[in-house]
């Protein structure tokens, strides 16, 4: 399962060179963050909104809310912060975000835990060819005494070789190629996009421990050694 992922620098040319996204003007892009945690406020991608061409960047709290969901967050003790991919299409809490409402979710990496429960360690997971990429995700909006808030989850797969060392699961990487395939909800046969990415084209290295605390932050966490 993953529970906590960072992304580096992605300026506007980054998403423009791959989004039709029109950048706010005089508004830097999201800060990197070397520490996002479940429940954390996270810039995702998404369709424009009313059918309108293009993408958008929008913020959304990690862990998806059913629209259909009534009490409140609190009340809420089941996890929705990542969703299998293999139930994607039946699952209650997701299949409607995953018919209507899909969304990418831009990363430099996440973290997964080795040893023991009172010994683990932080060991952080990353792409060898690129500096960030994209999860799979699903989005919804949930509304609640008056207001609304979009909530997203990222999908997991099956791990391969090299995240299978530490978890059974592992994050929906999307390869560029199928960015937006994945957004256009017309395309409803996507099981071919939850393959694993591949370990030859991922790296590991050792995280700074501190990462284990959710209020840590900075690049440090996750520098590579010398």
């Amino acid at each position: 399962m993953t529970g906590r992922f960072f992304r580096g620098p992605v300026s506007w040319q980054d998403y423009a060179a791959h989004f039709d996204i029109v950048p706010p003007e005089g508004i830097e892009p999201p800060e990197p963050r070397y520490n996002i945690p479940p429940s954390s406020w996270v810039p995702v991608i998404r369709s424009r909104l009313f059918h309108e061409p293009g993408q958008e960047l929008a913020l959304m709290m990690w862990g998806l809310v059913p629209s259909w969901w009534t009490r409140p967050l609190s009340e809420k003790k089941w996890n929705s912060f990542t969703a299998r991919c293999e139930t994607i299409d039946e699952a209650p809490a997701f299949r409607g975000a995953y018919r209507y409402r899909r969304c990418l979710i831009p990363a430099s990496g996440f973290f997964v835990w080795s040893g023991a429960d009172k010994k683990r360690l932080p060991v952080a997971i990353g792409l060898t060819a690129h500096s960030w990429f994209c999860f799979a995700g699903i989005w919804e909006t949930w509304g609640h005494n008056g207001g609304e808030i979009d909530t997203f989850a990222l999908l997991t797969t099956r791990a391969n070789d090299l995240v299978g060392a530490y978890s059974n699961r592992m994050p929906v990487i999307l390869r560029p190629c199928d960015w937006q395939d994945w957004l256009d909800t017309s395309r409803k046969r996507t099981a071919r996009l939850f393959d694993p990415f591949p370990d030859t084209g991922m790296e590991e290295w050792p995280a700074d421990p501190s990462v284990g605390n959710t209020r840590n932050q900075g690049q440090h966490l996750v520098r590579q050694h010398p």
